[in-house]
């Protein structure tokens, strides 16, 4: 059985992500500041109590891991000044999973981030920059380091995050000529990121997530 570490399981997407990767058969490892409320089905569970910026806490965390899960998020507050959480979690975790040989990384960010940005319709940069262009310039600098990072990489970037309410198909656009602006419900971005622990077919990608 597969050992997945998902990092910022105790809610939104991570959690999420954790309950299918459970449903799914694999082992979780769920790190995060508090507990999440996860309860093991057909995969097994353990709780692993840190902060993604705690280089110690995150190497104790990888003991024994297959593939890594990152899903770090910031607070409407966390917006406000300048962000370096992503980044500089992002160089704990890389330099961990090199020191200890894990090669399997997927993370997610978001379609504004990295070359996506010029994908962004010109009505919606403005707004977008003032509400989160801080956050989504360290998150820039988060897929810089993966893309450099020499880790077997899949970066995910979804859409304007939803609730489940109405469930449609998910479409994976990798080709960077097919990416747009949309929304995702939280629960497909998870279901695509399990998917992403055993598929290769989007290594070294990073594919915007948008309902079809």
């Amino acid at each position: 059985m597969s050992v997945v570490l998902v990092i910022g399981a105790s809610s939104g997407i991570g959690l999420e992500t954790a309950r299918r990767a459970l449903a799914a058969g694999f082992a979780v490892r769920a790190m995060a500041r508090s507990k999440p409320p996860l309860k093991a089905s057909s995969g097994a569970l353990e709780i692993a109590s840190g902060d993604a910026l705690d280089s110690a806490a995150v190497a104790a965390a990888l003991t024994g891991v297959d593939a890594v899960i990152q899903t770090l998020g910031l607070g409407s507050l966390g917006r406000l000044g300048t962000v370096t959480l992503f980044s500089q979690a992002t160089r704990i975790l890389i330099a961990a999973m090199q020191a200890q040989s894990i090669r399997r990384l997927v993370s997610v960010t978001g379609f504004g981030a990295g070359d996506s940005r010029r994908a962004m319709p010109w009505l919606q940069r403005v707004p977008f920059e003032l509400a989160l262009g801080r956050a989504y310039a360290d998150k820039s600098e988060q897929e810089r380091l993966i893309r450099e990072s020499g880790l077997d990489w899949t970066i995910v970037r979804p859409g304007i995050l939803i609730g489940d309410s109405r469930p449609r198909p998910t479409a994976v656009l990798d080709d960077p000529a097919d990416w747009r602006a949309g929304v995702i419900a939280r629960s497909a971005v998870a279901d695509s990121l399990a998917d992403q622990i055993d598929d290769r077919r989007y290594l070294h990608k990073a594919p915007v997530l948008v309902e079809q």
